[in-house]
C-alpha cells in the first residue's frame, strides 16, 4: 500500500512539538517503514522592527500538520495517542487522505516561499503608510497602487506640499496605526 498524506489536528501552538514527538514514537515503536515525512507547514514572512528587517516563520494552518504514511490499525493508533493530537481530519476512523496534487501543491508553495518571503502586511489602495528606509525614511503617504508580483507598493508621498509617487518595496513601508 502506498503512502498517502494526511492532515492532523493538532492543540494550535503545538505542530512542532508534534512533530518531533510523533518522529520520536514512529523510531521507539520501529514503524519508519510506515511513514515518510512530517511537514508542519510554514512560510517565511518579512516585516520591519524597529527599522531592522526581520524574517520569521508563520504557520500556514495553525492547528494542521501534514503527515505522509501507510494508513492502518497500528499507524492510526500511533498518531492519534501522539500528545496534542485531537485527530485526523476527514473520518474519524477512516480519514481520507489528501488529493496528492493538494499535497505537493502546499509543499511545493512553502518552498518558492523559503525562498522569497512574503511581507507580514498585506497592502492595499488607500492604505496609510509610513516609509521606514530610505530617502523619505519618516515620510507618511498613501498607497496609490500594489504591484504584488514585484514586492513593490507606489505611494503617494507629500514633498513641498505635493503628491508625488515613489515606488518601494513592500518593506520599506508599514502601515500607520
Amino acid at each position: 500500500m502506498a503512502h498517502k498524506w494526511y492532515i492532523v489536528h493538532t492543540y494550535s501552538g503545538f505542530e512542532n512539538k508534534v512533530k518531533a514527538t510523533l518522529e520520536e514514537r514512529i523510531k521507539q515503536h520501529g514503524m519508519e517503514e510506515l511513514f515518510s515525512e512530517i511537514v508542519v507547514p510554514t512560510e517565511k514572512v518579512v516585516e520591519i522592527v524597529k527599522g531592522e528587517k526581520r524574517t520569521s516563520n508563520r504557520k500556514v494552518y495553525p492547528g494542521y500538520i501534514l503527515v505522509k504514511m501507510e494508513l492502518n490499525d497500528d499507524s492510526w493508533h500511533l498518531v492519534q495517542d501522539t500528545p496534542k493530537v485531537t485527530g485526523f481530519v476527514g473520518g474519524l476512523q477512516n480519514p481520507v487522505p489528501l488529493p496528492e496534487g493538494e499535497a505537493e501543491k502546499i509543499i511545493q508553495q512553502m518552498e518558492e516561499r523559503s525562498l522569497k518571503p512574503i511581507p507580514k502586511y498585506r497592502f492595499e489602495k488607500g492604505d496609510q503608510v509610513i516609509v521606514t528606509e530610505g530617502p523619505f525614511a519618516n515620510f507618511n503617504g498613501i498607497i496609490d497602487e500594489v504591484k504584488p508580483d514585484k514586492g513593490k507598493v507606489r505611494v503617494l508621498v507629500s514633498i513641498f506640499g505635493r503628491s508625488t509617487p515613489v515606488e518601494l518595496e513592500f518593506g520599506h513601508v508599514q502601515k500607520a496605526s
